[in-house]
């Protein structure tokens, strides 16, 4: 069999993948998953796996396959990754979203950090592992599916709910948002494992009020009640909860970048990291970001209603911290309904998989150390901890120090260093033997 070098191969799978344009803007008109399932499916049926390809609606496609691995009695291990990405309008990119441009040692393209950079990483690795005919250290299922970047629920969530047994022993979980360097200086640098990410609570607000003219006067106008309740909690800053696992990133960061961690002050502490700080931030307390509003239908009539719609996300252990929060702010003339609820996750930065993380790093990097973080969004880590499973962020990537990583996802002109990826692909073919 012809050599090919996975280092080499994950750049064309990432740039293949980009190129099927999966857009899931939420609406379903886009043309969906399906290509890029079914590309990655052949991807996996040409080394000799048997993958299954699923449709929970039209388009809407994931493919799963199990590899062999060389301790069967060992529980199971899950890298899930999704094959959908946020839109993109190319005329604000530097090169066209979904052309899988390659410039300045980078890959750009929609999805090249989120997250088809760690589905081709995977997709090469298993791939070289078929071909030369090495096992993983136990079974490791690999699923790539719709619909996250819309909430799951035609990706992980159904797969999950209709089909649980192609996931019979796996207890562990890798997947995106974690893995990622932050360089401290030349000698060390920290691979942020994501262990725990925000609980999401989308909510339509409705306000009520009385119909009418708009050239009268009207006390009781919908508009104002929801504009007033909407200006309060869009300015509303709900107190600072310390988590297990944010109190020990802060340690870790603190300690490495020579930081004295003020508890009376953690905010401005996390203000010197840099661009850092906005995902960080975000994880010291829970949040409500109104982010659509819709009234009227015409300019001179006053509605009888006024909704707003708010990404709401609660820290793990403090839903119902946050849900009276949200009821003091908005005030009881507010009707406040879940459009999209799901769990906040967290898990200890403990045992084996951590451990299997650690040596593959550094046995690629001789100055990283892991540590855990909370992601203030979410992933289908949600859908699949449903099964048992402990999940993590674990996606990893050697990235420059001057990159503003965090500003890549969903943002403009997303890239992902072609170095980058192919540290990847060294250090997850290590960890396969690790875990």
């Amino acid at each position: 069999m012809t050599h090919v070098d996975p280092q080499e191969e994950v750049v064309e799978l990432c740039r293949d993948l980009i190129r099927f344009e999966s857009v899931n803007d939420g609406t379903g008109r886009g043309k969906g998953e399906r290509e890029a399932a079914e590309y990655a499916a052949a991807k996996l049926a040409e080394v000799g796996l048997d993958p299954q390809v699923f449709e929970s609606a039209p388009n809407r496609t994931s493919v799963v396959t199990r590899i062999e691995g060389e301790d069967r009695s060992r529980p199971a291990l899950l890298i899930h990754g999704h094959l959908d990405v946020v839109p993109a309008q190319p005329e604000d990119w530097t090169y066209d979203p979904f052309a899988g441009e390659i410039a300045d040692g980078m890959l750009w393209g929609r999805g090249a950090v989120d997250m088809l950079d760690m589905d081709a990483m995977t997709l090469a690795v298993v791939r070289d592992r078929m071909r030369t005919g090495r096992k993983p250290a136990r079974d490791v299922v690999l699923a790539l599916v719709a619909d996250e970047e819309a909430g799951g629920v035609l990706g992980a969530q159904w797969l999950v709910q209709n089909q649980p047994q192609l996931f019979e022993g796996c207890t562990e979980a890798i997947s995106e948002v974690g893995g990622f360097s932050l360089s401290i200086d030349d000698d060390l640098r920290l691979y942020m494992v994501e262990t725990a990410q925000k609980g999401m609570a989308w909510m339509r607000l409705t306000a009520a009020g009385t119909a009418g003219h708009g050239s009268m006067v009207n006390q009781d106008n919908a508009v104002t009640a929801l504009c007033e309740a909407v200006a309060r909690l869009g300015r509303h800053e709900f107190p600072v909860h310390m988590t297990r696992t944010v109190r020990a990133f802060l340690d870790e960061v603190s300690g490495a970048f020579g930081l004295e961690l003020d508890a009376d002050d953690v905010e401005g502490t996390i203000a010197k990291l840099g661009p850092l700080a906005r995902i960080v931030g975000a994880t010291l307390r829970n949040s409500a970001a109104p982010t659509m509003l819709d009234a009227g239908y015409k300019h001179n009539v006053i509605p009888g209603t006024a909704h707003a719609m708010v990404d709401g996300r609660y820290l793990p252990g403090h839903e119902a911290d946050f849900e009276r929060e949200l009821d003091a702010v908005l005030g009881p003339d507010i009707v406040r309904e879940y459009t999209h609820y799901d769990i906040a996750l967290e898990t200890e930065f403990e045992g084996e998989l951590v451990e299997a993380m650690q040596r593959s790093l550094v046995a690629h990097d001789p100055g990283a150390r892991a540590v855990p973080y909370m992601l203030s969004g979410g992933t289908d880590a949600k859908s699949f901890s449903r099964l048992g499973m402990r999940c993590f962020g674990f996606s990893p990537l050697r990235l420059p120090a001057d990159l503003d990583f965090s500003g890549m996802f969903h943002g403009v002109d997303e890239r992902v260093p072609l170095a980058s990826l192919a540290f990847g692909v060294r250090v997850l073919d290590r960890f396969l033997d690790e875990c």
